[in-house]
């Protein structure tokens, strides 16, 4: 099975910038390259920060720009986005019954969560236990299961990164979560860092993609801002074998040189 996860594509009104660049652009750019490499796929999955300040004119660009992709969409809110006006865009995306952005589908017999982590006016993550009850019951219902969702729910050494991951008063909660149902998750899968950023988590792998945007630049110092530059953007294609994952990082954006090599020994022999 092979899903493509991308995030932070950070739509804007349209004809507006965010961090000097086209947002709008950037995410057409990954799409025309998924539609036209990976028609295969089995799910696009965008992990949230769909928009830069939760404008009904952002939502309504993306959902026109989706409008045509032969491949399904799954999408979550992150914490530049406005729950109430996405769903007055999106009305038939699904909720759960306490209006979070929660919901599930089963691919192949492995479940896939897709997380609501989003708080009232902050950039920090959040999920509370009315939250973690509705995933509890997915949990349990399930033999094999990924979770996706917007915020880092672990501390990463980013200082400044983490004061926005999800919050200590949910963390530990969402950690023994996790770490109950080690045995059957598969992997958990993020966005918000705007970096790859690869791991394990209470027994679970996890992985998080770059953005259509800006990316980060990691510091393991600075305590307060965060630090990014316009370099080149990717998505991840994943391929999914049962428990087996592989992640790959496409560089959709990339208007270099391509060198193509041979894996023969002689192919990289010394020339004479």
């Amino acid at each position: 099975m092979k899903i493509i996860h991308i995030s932070d594509i950070h739509l804007t009104v349209p004809g507006e910038e965010m961090g000097g660049l086209d947002p709008h652009a950037r995410f057409e750019q990954a799409l025309a390259d998924i539609a036209t490499h990976h028609p295969d796929a089995a799910r696009v999955i965008i992990t949230g920060d769909l928009t830069h300040w939760g404008e009904q004119a952002a939502y309504e660009a993306l959902q026109q720009a989706i409008a045509g992709l032969q491949i399904p969409v799954r999408m979550m809110i992150g914490n530049h986005d406005n729950r109430g006006t996405f769903l007055s865009v999106f009305k038939d995306h699904p909720t759960d019954a306490a209006g979070f952005v929660n919901h599930a589908e089963t691919l192949d017999g492995v479940r896939f969560i897709y997380l609501d982590s989003v708080g009232e006016q902050t950039h920090a993550g959040h999920f509370c236990e009315t939250r973690r009850a509705w995933l509890q019951n997915e949990l349990a219902g399930c033999d094999r299961a990924r979770i996706f969702l917007h915020h880092n729910p672990m501390l990463l050494n980013l200082p400044a990164v983490d004061k926005i991951a999800l919050v200590e008063e949910d963390r530990g909660p969402f950690r023994d979560l996790i770490q109950d149902h080690a045995a059957n998750l598969d992997y958990v899968h993020f966005g918000h860092v705007h970096a790859p950023i690869h791991g394990c988590f209470a027994g679970v792998q996890f992985a998080s993609v770059p953005s259509t945007g800006n990316q980060s630049i990691p510091d393991f110092d600075e305590a307060e801002l965060l630090k990014g530059a316009p370099m080149a953007p990717s998505y991840f294609v994943l391929f999914i074998d049962g428990a087996d994952t592989s992640i790959h990082q496409m560089p959709f954006a990339w208007e270099g040189p391509i060198a193509a090599t041979g894996t023969g020994w002689e192919d990289w022999a010394k020339p004479g």
